[in-house]
């Protein structure tokens, strides 16, 4: 009895030596099924079945320039290839993972060379070296030979460019390929003065002209061209040689101020408001003729008023009549001063009036007419132009 209590004793003491671990080791394979997963897994994909492998793979990222972002590492050597070999996993969340094994070092080739292409073509066509471009010269122009064939000058017939004969007569060439446009309507100036007017250009200083736009049917664009302004945008009359020189003098700057345009203006209204706009023009080129004369005073006003204090012996009637100066036609005088800018900007010029410094009614006999030379008969004006350089 003894001895089979003792044996008893000994069988209960191993079966709870050998239970412990057991139920520990089944406690841990309850408790952390995972990682006995991820080894299966690793021990699947790798093709091992055999114990003791399956703690001996792990998962890193692909290195930079690869195809696949992640590689599975295998510790054992016997393992697949890269994905472009047709080898590695689909993820669930489409992710391609590579196999590869972990003496696998990072592949210095180029994805050029690392990559199979055998059902493509490559990224790089052709690469040939480039050779730098070398010195080179044109040589002497004397050196040069010509591609066209040298004539024979020993026969009789004999080839040579003819110098064409347009010197002066340029303009007249170029006109040939001009098309005249219809003469443009000055929409600055009334009907009535518009239709006197022989310069589209006023005189710079004239600020109540704006710039004219060109009009091609008075001069064409070769004449603007080719043909330089010396005059620097100041009006310059064109006198005929009868006239005289001072006559191209430019005016002086005062005579666009507002005090210069009311005496000129007075001037025209009460010595010829009865007159025809080209009337009244001729009246307002002699007292601007006066002006540029150096006899005379060099002012509008100097000049209409000149000797004003004599009695029937001043220049101009109407300064010493003693009648007053009433203006009684507004139109009239909105007439006159619209005359009186445009002939002093050089919109209007008259040639038949030219340089002539006098003038008298018809219906007068002055002393001095038979003195001077007469040019023109406007209206009820007979216009004169100074003998001897036109000084008296």
């Amino acid at each position: 009895m003894r001895k089979s209590d003792q044996f008893r004793r000994m069988g209960g003491n191993r079966r709870s030596r050998f239970a412990k671990p057991l139920l520990l080791g089944l406690g841990l394979l309850l408790g952390f099924p995972s990682f006995s997963g991820h080894a299966d897994l690793a021990t699947f994909l790798s093709g091992i079945n055999r114990g003791g492998e399956r703690w001996r793979m792990y998962m890193t990222r692909s290195p930079a320039g690869s195809l696949h972002e992640v590689e599975m590492v295998f510790n054992d050597p016997i393992t697949t290839g890269a994905i472009a070999d047709g080898a590695g996993v689909n993820m669930p969340d489409g992710e391609r993972v590579a196999l590869s094994s972990a003496e696998k070092q990072i592949d210095p080739r180029t994805d050029e060379e690392r990559v199979n292409r055998k059902g493509k073509k490559g990224r790089i066509v052709a690469v040939s070296p480039v050779t730098p471009p070398k010195d080179f010269t044109a040589g002497s122009i004397l050196e040069r030979t010509s591609f066209l064939i040298v004539p024979d000058f020993d026969n009789a017939e004999r080839m040579a460019f003819a110098k064409p004969e347009i010197r002066g007569r340029e303009i007249q060439i170029a006109m040939a390929f001009y098309k005249k446009k219809p003469p443009q309507v000055d929409t600055s100036l009334s009907p009535m003065i518009a239709s006197l007017v022989t310069s589209d250009k006023a005189d710079i200083l004239a600020t109540a002209y704006a710039p004219a736009k060109p009009d091609y049917a008075r001069q064409s664009p070769f004449d603007s061209i080719l043909r330089e302004d010396k005059s620097g945008g100041r009006f310059i009359p064109e006198i005929s040689p009868e006239d005289h020189a001072w006559a191209a003098n430019p005016l002086p700057p005062e005579v666009f101020s507002q005090a210069e345009q009311k005496c000129l203006t007075s001037g025209i209204y009460f010595e010829s408001r009865g007159e025809s706009a080209k009337g009244q023009a001729a009246v307002a080129q002699v007292i601007l003729n006066r002006v540029r004369n150096p006899a005379y005073p060099a002012t509008i006003c100097g000049v209409v008023y000149q000797n004003k204090d004599w009695y029937n012996r001043c220049q101009f009637s109407f300064t010493c009549d003693r009648i007053p100066d009433i203006v009684w036609s507004p139109s009239a005088w909105r007439t006159a001063k619209e005359v009186a800018l445009a002939v002093t900007a050089g919109k209007i010029w008259l040639p038949e009036v030219g340089s002539a410094t006098h003038y008298h009614a018809t219906y007068v006999r002055p002393d001095w007419g038979p003195t001077m030379k007469r040019v023109s008969k406007i209206g009820k004006h007979i216009f004169y132009r100074t003998y001897g350089g036109g000084w008296s």
